[in-house]
């Protein structure tokens, strides 16, 4: 039985490295190739670690292109993911609320609306809100990438919702006859208590937020105001040679913040969605 067990350990430490690696490696061929030649990253498709290692690939990524340095684009997708993140989770932090815990007339045919959101297609959408937002005169400018993120997101406010729902009511009737109003039982008792559903959000958020690229590519004209996302496309020139090179280091540079942002909240992830997924 030891023998056994000690054969089924093994292979399944084996597997899981085997699919751990196949997982990573798309990540590992893009670090390798940020330092590798143009001449080298698709001849040696496979290989991994450079013949030699080319730094001057980040100096010319850095530079950018039109007069305008990856610094400008990096700054750029940082106040967008920022503001958005923070637009999307206080405003479906306070609408989960609503839902969960505020009993009005119309709650469910709402809710269940709202889900029904999901469903619809971004693409169908495109059209109608390019030209609300050219209407209102938004075009090049970060307005119509953050705004909308004030009024919820359907996911979020499910996912907080479902939180919301495995905190006793007791809570509240205990604030409302210490004479806690609606905002104060929200604010002062709810929030800190669905910390790991609001980071998980946060972090949900930030990340499809740094990585849009259809939204800026519509809204944005001007190179000046373009994310990380577009600017990375710019490298790719098919009348001229591609700097393939510095297009593989700054992506590998607009890695590190999501990378970073994973591994401090990693636990309020799992915590988050677990949590959120066994109550409700």
């Amino acid at each position: 039985m030891k023998r056994k067990r000690l054969i089924l350990n093994t292979a399944y430490y084996v597997l899981v490295t085997v699919g751990m690696f196949l997982m990573l490696y798309p990540i590992f061929w893009m670090v390798g190739s940020s330092f590798k030649d143009n001449s080298e990253i698709f001849v040696d498709a496979y290989r991994l670690i450079p013949r030699e290692f080319l730094f001057s690939n980040y100096v010319e990524g850095w530079r950018g292109f039109a007069g305008v340095g990856f610094g400008t684009f990096f700054r750029n997708s940082f106040v967008i993911a920022t503001a958005t993140t923070i637009g999307q989770v206080m405003s479906s932090a306070l609408i989960a609320y609503g839902f969960a815990r505020i009993k009005f007339k119309g709650r469910n045919i709402l809710f269940a609306v709202m889900m029904v959101t999901l469903l619809v297609p971004a693409q169908v959408l495109i059209v109608p809100q390019y030209i609300l937002f050219s209407n209102l005169g938004w075009i090049n400018t970060f307005k119509p990438l953050i705004v909308p993120s004030f009024f919820g997101a359907p996911f979020f406010i499910f996912l907080i919702m479902q939180f919301i729902r495995g905190i006793p009511n007791e809570l509240d009737e205990a604030a409302r006859i210490d004479g806690c109003g609606r905002l104060g039982m929200f604010f002062k008792i709810m929030l800190p208590l669905i910390k790991p559903a609001l980071i998980t959000s946060g972090i949900f958020a930030f990340y499809w937020s740094w990585d849009n690229f259809m939204a800026p590519l519509l809204y944005l004209q001007r190179v000046r105001l373009f994310p990380v996302s577009v600017a990375l496309q710019m490298f790719s020139d098919p009348s001229t040679v591609t700097n393939w090179g510095a297009m593989f280091a700054m992506s590998t540079l607009s890695f590190i913040p999501q990378f970073i942002l994973f591994i401090i909240f990693q636990k309020y992830i799992v915590q988050g969605i677990s949590t959120s997924g066994l109550k409700g």
